[in-house]
Order: C-alpha cells, then sequence, then structure tokens
C-alpha cells in the first residue's frame, strides 16, 4: 500500500500533505482572510480556481509563484498581494490542496 501511495504523490495523482493539513496551513498562513472554499470573499473560491486550471499541467508551479509573489488580471482588477511569510514548499502543498478541491 505504501508503494502504491508514494507512486500516486510521486505522479501528481495525490499530495503529500493530508487535506486537513493544507487547510490548517491556509489558515496558519492568512491565505483564508481572502479565500474559501466554496463562496468568493476577496479573491475567487478555491474550487472555482481548481475548475479555472483542471488540466493544466504546469498549474502547481503557476499557482505556487502566485501565492509567494501575488498577481492580479486573472480574477479581476483585486490584485492578490505577495505572501513572503510563505516558503517554496508550503507554496506548492498549498498549490497542490487548491488544485484538489474541484
Amino acid at each position: 500500500m505504501k508503494v502504491f501511495v508514494a507512486a500516486a504523490v510521486a505522479a501528481g495523482l495525490l499530495s503529500a500533505a493530508p487535506a486537513f493539513a493544507s487547510a490548517d496551513l491556509a489558515k496558519a498562513k492568512n491565505c483564508l482572510a481572502c479565500h474559501a472554499v466554496d463562496k468568493k470573499l476577496v479573491g475567487p473560491a478555491y474550487q472555482e480556481v481548481a475548475k479555472k486550471y483542471a488540466g493544466d499541467a504546469g498549474a502547481v508551479a503557476k499557482l505556487a509563484e502566485k501565492i509567494q509573489k501575488g498577481g492580479s488580471g486573472v480574477w479581476g482588477t483585486m490584485p492578490m498581494p505577495a505572501n513572503p511569510q510563505v516558503n517554496a514548499e508550503e507554496a506548492k502543498t498549498l498549490a497542490t490542496w487548491v488544485l484538489s478541491l474541484k
């Protein structure tokens, strides 16, 4: 079973972090001040982000970079601020979790 799970994680089919751990990370890094899983707040709902990037092989990297550096124009005029408190590994974990919320 461990081999299967490890292979699924390596293939990108499963996240290495359990969903609850990623939700806790989102809370700890203050992501949930602007985002919710299922409804728009200041930023888009995470489920909408997952739908938008479904099938995009580079989505984890794109979103991880946006989490750290911020961005604008994809979801309207409200810019997403940079999050320097989120390191690269955390950004990848958060991006993977968001994309799993279809």
